[in-house]
């Protein structure tokens, strides 16, 4: 096991899921943050931009520039928007570091399918090629050796992870999945947006992104892999009155003969996995919220033949940061939970 000190730059650094990845590695015994970038507050002290970070981190965040970070540290983070990292991440970044993007440019192992569903045009082929879907529970042995990571979406590491048991064992009908998932504000990042204004969002409740949400091909990808056969399935998110957190309820048709015992000894899957875990009541968003855990529960309507699934996480942590940092442990031979055992805050 390597336990010396890994140098982490981080671009992307003052929105919400790099403030989360500087508080996430600052407390980490084995990280060292040597770069942070933000292209909005380049020449600030990241703690002038985030107060709560003074004393813990003060480092002043420089320009965006991908070489640099990647000169300086062992691992670049980018927590930038889609289609950055696919322009500029080539052999020469990863010559020199190790890179995990946060962003969606290399989840999709089809290029069309990400041009379709982001509509923009992907340039990052040769790096595409090499890229590893940085779902841990799924592929830890794969990004092990990787160079670079595609960290997962928060709607689909929640989705994904509690429906795969079923698709792997085989349990259920691959047509007929639904996906209502709702997620906190914080999803939508830290940019200035009418719709994410405290007056537009609270007492209120909302689905957006029908039909079309880019998470969805994702989902897809993933569990069609488990099941072995081509998963197409309806996911529908909303956003509600709340600051982080994801709450995914997915429903799926059981195949004949398929018992309440049988969907329980699919999920034995994850005994032993540090960061999920499998509840006896239904779960709750507030019994994740600043951890990396995801919690899931399930139950079988033997009246209708579905089996309805429960999911939450906090999309910051698990769906963002916290996973970011558990695939770094991989990359560099560190116990998968360095630093993300900490408890989940949860609050009145």
């Amino acid at each position: 096991m390597n336990k010396t000190k890994i140098n982490a730059a981080i671009l992307g650094a003052t929105g919400y899921a790099g403030v989360e990845l500087v508080r996430l590695l600052a407390a980490h015994p084995y990280a060292n943050i040597v770069h942070l970038a933000s292209h909005s507050y380049a020449g600030k002290r990241i703690s002038e931009v985030h107060p709560a970070l003074r004393g813990i981190c003060d480092l002043v965040l420089q320009e965006d520039d991908l070489m640099a970070a990647a000169e300086a540290a062992d691992v670049v983070f980018m927590a930038l928007p889609a289609g950055i990292a696919a322009d500029s991440v080539d052999e020469a970044i990863l010559a020199k570091a190790k890179v995990i993007d946060l962003g969606a440019d290399f989840r999709l192992h089809d290029k069309a399918v990400y041009e379709q569903w982001y509509k923009k045009e992907h340039h990052g082929d040769a790096a595409l090629g090499e890229a590893v879907y940085g779902l841990c529970e799924l592929h830890r042995d794969e990004v092990r050796g990787a160079r670079l990571v595609a960290n997962p979406g928060c709607y689909t590491t929640c989705s994904i992870l509690s429906l795969y048991p079923l698709l792997k064992a085989g349990l259920v009908c691959t047509d007929g999945i639904i996906i209502d998932a709702k997620s906190g504000t914080s999803g939508a990042g830290r940019g200035a947006k009418t719709t994410s204004l405290f007056c537009e969002v609270d007492e209120s409740i909302k689905a957006y992104g029908l039909a079309t949400h880019r998470h969805t091909p994702e989902i897809e990808q993933e569990l069609s892999l488990a099941a072995g056969v081509p998963v197409t399935l309806q996911f529908t998110p909303h956003l509600v009155p709340m600051n982080r957190g994801i709450l995914a309820t997915c429903y799926a048709r059981v195949k004949k003969g398929v018992g309440a015992d049988d969907v329980k000894a699919a999920y034995e899957i994850y005994r032993g996995e540090p960061f999920i875990r499998l509840c006896d009541s239904p779960v709750e968003t507030r019994n994740v919220k600043g951890g990396n855990f995801v919690d899931i529960y399930l139950q079988l309507d033997e009246r209708t033949g579905n089996i309805i699934v429960l999911g939450a996480i906090d999309n910051l942590v698990k769906g963002a940061a916290g996973q970011a940092v558990q695939n770094m442990n991989l990359l560099f031979g560190l116990d998968e939970g360095t630093g993300l055992m900490m408890a989940p805050g949860a609050t009145l």
